[in-house]
């Protein structure tokens, strides 16, 4: 069982609430105040301005719950428990001068923002009741919204995981934080922990995330997008035995640094967008029959790389477009 002291710390590095670690994010007190006053403006109920009908951005409204899940013309945009499948976090972590950064003029969401969204998402998505603007609401989406959120398989297996860690001690966590990582549990009270370095991506290098070792036992994410790490840091993250998800995106890792993964037998989610991975490093993860997904959007990746991919490991599903 962790200490109060050890659950508050991992609280303050990744929320914007000041109650207690134990507390879910509350989309209504804590999130649509971000949204309302960053990005709801764009993304609200059509209306009339100087004779004038104005639509939705993208068709995306933001004002309400079902107009949430429903998503924008080109889909869906929330995928509760994935923040790497949902598009509305994806593109408040795009780098500024991308077409599809959000919002796009005004103020960027807050590193502390962000990280609230993450964290929203990873619990579930879960509204807690608010409906928002009824204007358009199809009948019967209140009652969707109403379900409980159901674990995703890896919910489980993280479960499984857990009966084979002990909770971190408040001394290995320091450690990790003197790296710069946050820290935080992938559910309440659970010993297995996320880390990331949202709050320093640009300072975050292989000497950063060799400081996270002393907590390697617990960790089954890591977020290292738009980093500067290189390959060295691989060497790192090869020795991480309960790692699940790794997101590399937009960092200088090259082929050759794929291999130092090979050894991960528990990661299925590995993100690669915008990196300089080709068909050569594809090679190397053929070999970690685990992986389930692998994003290599605007990599050097082929198509024909790719198939080979998913031919070697049964099962996987990697997109390169």
């Amino acid at each position: 069982m962790s200490t109060p002291a050890f659950r508050f710390t991992l609280f303050v590095a990744t929320c914007l609430s000041v109650s207690s670690a134990s507390a879910a994010v509350n989309f209504e007190k804590e999130l649509l105040p971000v949204l309302t006053k960053k990005c709801i403006d764009c993304h609200k109920a059509p209306f009339e301005e100087n004779g004038k009908k104005k639509e939705p951005k993208a068709g995306l409204r933001l004002d309400a719950s079902w107009a949430i899940v429903k998503g924008s013309e080109n889909g869906p945009v929330l995928t509760a428990g994935a923040p790497d499948k949902s598009a509305i976090y994806e593109s408040v972590m795009l780098p500024k001068d991308d077409d599809g950064h959000m919002p796009p003029k005004g103020d960027d969401l807050t590193k502390e923002e962000i990280a609230l969204l993450k964290k929203w998402i990873e619990e579930g998505a879960d509204f807690a009741g608010w409906i928002g603007n009824t204007q358009g609401m199809p009948a019967g989406a209140a009652t969707e919204l109403a379900k409980p959120f159901k674990p995703r398989p890896h919910d489980l297996f993280y479960a499984s995981l857990e009966k084979e860690v002990k909770p971190l001690s408040d001394d290995l966590l320091a450690k990790a934080k003197a790296a710069g990582a946050q820290v935080a549990p992938v559910k309440v009270e659970s010993p297995l922990v996320r880390v990331d370095f949202l709050t320093g991506v640009s300072k975050c290098d292989d000497s950063k995330v060799e400081g996270i070792l002393p907590i390697k036992e617990n960790i089954v994410q890591l977020d290292l997008g738009r980093t500067i790490v290189t390959d060295a840091a691989l060497k790192t993250i090869g020795q991480l035995p309960r790692l699940v998800s790794l997101d590399l995106r937009q960092t200088k890792v090259t082929d050759a640094g794929l291999e130092a993964l090979v050894g991960l037998k528990k990661l299925e989610s590995l993100n690669l967008y915008g990196t300089e991975i080709t068909d050569a490093g594809l090679k190397h993860l053929a070999k970690i029959k685990s992986l389930k997904n692998v994003y290599l959007w605007q990599s050097k990746a082929t198509k024909a790389g790719v198939k080979q991919l998913t031919t070697a490991v049964p099962g996987l599903k990697a997109t390169v477009e």
